[in-house]
């Protein structure tokens, strides 16, 4: 089975809550800190952050294996390259630049919706040129989070099997570190976004390619 055509989409909207907009701003400081001269956003959905990637002045490439989102996604951003694919695909073979390889690579908000995450991963790091940059978010998960939440008894509703599309995979600094450095990369910087330390709604990995 073509899973690029067979894919169905998980119910994109042009613009948010879908879009995750809250981590546009963080991601994009993160990317302005490396100077790249393009940026390829892997599970780019709606296309929201690589519009706004794009607009900031780089080459931007996205790919998805959600036709419904990438379709909104070449109506917002006309000018971006959008590739339907999935991640078990070569990087090479998309064409996403001339050498096959970017700086920067992006991922908000998709590895907790994966099988096999480690696809994706692997996927980053093939994409990226020697010491390029891999700036990859998730929701956070950790002690005193997954405590607040057995207060409140909200486990249900956090892991509710109703979402079409939804999570299958929770995800702590650490496991999401060790499955980075697994596939090859050195995790170089973490952060959280959303609500208050600790309590983050989101975490956000930085992880390098070795230069050599």
């Amino acid at each position: 089975m073509d899973q690029t055509v067979a894919t169905e989409h998980y119910g994109w909207k042009a613009a948010a809550p879908h879009s995750a907009s809250y981590l546009n701003a963080p991601v994009r400081a993160l990317v302005a800190e490396v100077r790249p001269s393009d940026v390829l956003d892997a599970g780019c959905g709606n296309g929201a952050l690589a519009a706004e990637l794009a607009a900031d002045g780089y080459q931007v490439v996205g790919i998805d294996a959600d036709a419904h989102g990438l379709d909104l996604a070449r109506h917002r951003a006309p000018g971006v390259k959008f590739v339907q694919a999935v991640f078990e695909s070569d990087p090479a073979s998309l064409g996403v630049t001339g050498d096959g390889r970017v700086d920067v690579v992006v991922s908000t908000e998709v590895i907790e919706h994966l099988y096999a995450p480690h696809e994706l991963v692997r996927f980053a790091f093939n994409a990226l040129r020697p010491g390029g940059r891999f700036i990859i978010t998730t929701p956070y998960h950790g002690y005193l989070k997954n405590l607040a939440l057995s207060l409140v008894n909200g486990w249900d509703r956090h892991f509710s099997a109703d979402w079409h599309g939804g999570h299958i995979k929770f995800w702590s600094r650490r496991s999401l570190s060790v499955l980075l450095e697994q596939q090859g990369f050195r995790v170089i910087g973490f952060g959280g976004v959303g609500r208050t330390p600790f309590l983050w709604k989101s975490m956000i990995l930085i992880a390098e390619r070795p230069a050599a």
